[in-house]
C-alpha cells in the first residue's frame, strides 16, 4: 500500500493563483504503481509571456522534495522554508516529480533536512546520466510521455517499499494537514505515539523541515487560500480558526513570510 501523501491541498500554496493561471498552465498526473509509494504526483507547468513581460511566481511550498526537469539542467529542490519565488519570462516548461513526505529519503545520501532551502544539481545525486534523461523528458511530445520517461528513470532507483519510519513521517505530516485542531508539536507527537524529540528527529531525517514549521506552513497556506477566495476577511475569526492567539499574531506571521499583511495581500496582485 502506498505511503500516505502529504495531505496538503495542492490548490494551496501558489499565491495569487488566478493571476498565475492566466500566464501558466498546470497539469498534474498520478504515478504508476511502482513509484506510487514514493511519488505523490508529477506536475507539468508550461508558460508563455508576451514580449519582455516577466512574472514572479510566488509559492508557500509544501513539506515535500522535488526532482525538476528543467533548463539548463535537472535540479533537486529540498523543502523551501521561505517564500519560493521563480521568475517566468518568454516561453518554457518544466516537469516536476513531487515526492511523498519521506519518499525521497530512499534516494538521498543522508537526512533530507540537509537539502532544505537548497537547489542541488540532480547529477550530484543521480550521476551525469540524469542530464540526458532531462533532455529526453523535455523533448517528449506531451505531458503523459514526459511523466513516463521520468518514471522510467526513477523506477530502478527505488526500493520495493518505503522504510517504516518514512511511513510514520508521512502519516504525521498528513495528520497535521487534516486536523486543524493540531496546533502544537507535543500534540502531533502524542497522536503519533512518540516523544517530541523523536518526532523532531524523524522529520529531520525524512521530511526535511521541523514539525513546528509544518504546522505553521499549513496555517499560512490556509490563510492565503482564504484571502485569495475573494470574500472580505474577518481576521479575528481567521486567527481563531487557525489557532493563533489573536489577529496580531496571525498578521505578523503572515507578513514575515509573504511580505504583506493578509488584508493587503487579499487586495493586491503578484509581482
Amino acid at each position: 500500500m502506498p505511503a500516505p501523501g502529504s495531505g496538503f491541498d495542492d490548490a494551496h500554496g501558489v499565491l495569487h493563483p488566478g493571476e498565475h493561471a492566466r500566464l501558466a498552465s498546470l497539469d498534474r498526473r498520478a504515478p504508476g504503481a511502482a513509484a506510487a509509494p514514493f511519488v505523490e504526483w508529477y506536475w507539468h507547468v508550461r508558460w508563455r509571456l508576451p514580449g519582455t513581460e516577466t512574472y514572479d511566481t510566488q509559492v508557500l511550498t509544501h513539506p515535500t522534495l522535488h526532482l525538476v526537469f528543467e533548463e539548463p539542467e535537472p535540479l533537486v529542490y529540498g523543502v523551501q522554508r521561505d517564500l519560493f519565488v521563480r521568475r517566468l519570462a518568454g516561453a518554457g516548461q518544466v516537469l516536476g516529480v513531487r515526492f511523498r513526505p519521506g519518499g525521497f529519503r530512499a534516494l538521498a545520501p543522508g537526512p533530507v533536512v540537509e537539502l532544505a532551502d537548497r537547489r542541488v544539481p540532480a547529477a550530484e545525486l543521480f550521476g551525469p546520466g540524469v542530464a540526458e534523461v532531462g533532455r529526453a523528458v523535455l523533448a517528449a511530445a506531451d505531458a503523459a510521455e514526459m511523466c513516463a520517461r521520468a518514471e522510467e528513470f526513477l523506477r530502478p532507483l527505488l526500493p520495493a517499499a518505503p522504510e517504516p519510519a518514512a511511513e510514520e513521517a508521512a502519516a504525521a505530516v498528513a495528520r497535521i494537514a487534516a486536523e486543524p485542531g493540531l496546533l502544537r508539536v507535543d500534540q502531533v507527537a502524542a497522536q503519533a505515539g512518540m516523544s517530541v524529540r523523536r518526532l523532531q528527529r524523524l522529520f529531520a531525517e525524512y521530511v526535511g523541515a521541523s514539525p513546528k514549521w509544518v504546522l505553521r506552513r499549513a496555517r499560512l497556506q490556509e490563510a492565503a487560500a482564504r484571502a485569495d477566495a475573494g470574500a472580505a476577511l474577518d481576521l479575528a475569526a481567521l486567527a481563531a480558526d487557525l489557532g493563533y492567539a489573536d489577529q496580531a499574531h496571525l498578521t505578523r506571521d503572515f507578513t514575515a513570510t509573504v511580505g504583506a499583511p493578509p488584508s493587503r495581500y487579499a487586495g493586491g496582485t503578484a509581482g
